[in-house]
């Protein structure tokens, strides 16, 4: 038999419940209400000072989930999930607790802190999050829609992000974990000849092949280089909160994704995002909002 290969995300997003004991928690009704999980954050999905939020968000999700799952509720997939960015998560060991705030027949909602050692070893929080697990099997059904996918050029007419500024290049890890061709009309920045509109585009998937699911989609949600590229600046801008919510579950194949910014004032701005898929379907949708870069 072949080998199984484990694709990048998939490590780079898993976590390790412990048992209810070792959580503080006793057999019984405590055990099926709270949850610690353990995880490894890993530099290859690290950006300017920390790890990718969207590859965070995606983290939490993930154990969000299995806290259901184990619980027995029959809700598989994210629909909506905000996460609020505490402080910028570092590369090494980090650890979930997961609580479950309310279970109903159609969905369950759940909360999750992300938390690592600080400097002298106590539990310091970098992210919180609040996520709404349902089904999407009945996404595709009775969908009333003005929005309309991106007009892009084809995937080989598009530029890879090799063409990106060198210092962004340097402090950004996760861009060997994807493959992200972005839109010429909106390239200009890295020949100095931003655009000034605030907007990015591009066709996106992961570069080990392993094809987009609504955990994965999160991440792709803060996959693409700062916006405020578009508007000439350029440095980390790190997320202050990301609501996003997921609309269908994703075919196989290329996704195309449009981040935007239409107001930055007083040291913060709002990215926009969606992503399509192959079948031109809003599979995804987020907001965030972030600090423009010193």
């Amino acid at each position: 038999m072949g080998e199984c290969t484990v694709s990048e995300f998939d490590e780079g997003t898993a976590v390790v419940r412990r048992p209810d004991e070792a959580a503080g928690t006793t057999a019984g009704t405590m055990a099926a209400t709270t949850s610690v999980f353990d995880a490894e954050l890993d530099k290859g999905w690290q950006i300017g000072g920390g790890i990718n939020g969207g590859l965070l968000l995606s983290l939490a999700a993930r154990a969000v989930g299995e806290h259901f799952a184990a619980a027995g509720a029959s809700h598989p997939y994210p629909v909506s999930v905000s996460g609020y960015y505490v402080s910028a998560s570092r590369p090494g060991p980090a650890e979930l607790r997961v609580e479950t705030v309310r279970t109903a027949r159609s969905h369950s909602t759940g909360q999750a802190s992300l938390l690592q050692a600080d400097d002298e070893g106590l539990p310091l929080e970098r992210l919180r999050v609040l996520a709404h697990f349902g089904d999407l099997a009945r996404a595709d059904e009775d969908v009333r829609t003005s929005a309309t996918p991106p007009q892009l050029p084809p995937v080989e007419q598009c530029i890879g992000t090799e063409h990106a500024p060198p210092e962004f290049l340097a402090s950004a890890n996760l861009l060997e974990r994807i493959d992200l061709r972005l839109d010429p009309a909106y390239v200009g920045w890295a020949l100095g000849k931003p655009s000034g509109e605030g907007r990015l585009q591009g066709w996106l998937r992961l570069a080990d092949g392993r094809e987009s699911d609504p955990l994965s989609l999160l991440f792709a949600l803060d996959a693409l280089p700062p916006v405020t590229f578009d508007l000439g600046l350029f440095g980390w801008t790190p997320t202050v909160e990301l609501t996003a919510h997921i609309r269908a579950l994703p075919a196989p194949g290329w996704l195309r994704v449009t981040h935007s910014t239409r107001n930055l004032a007083g040291g913060y701005l709002e990215e926009d995002c969606e992503i399509w898929d192959s079948r031109d379907r809003l599979v995804a949708q987020s907001r965030q909002l972030a600090v423009v870069p010193r």
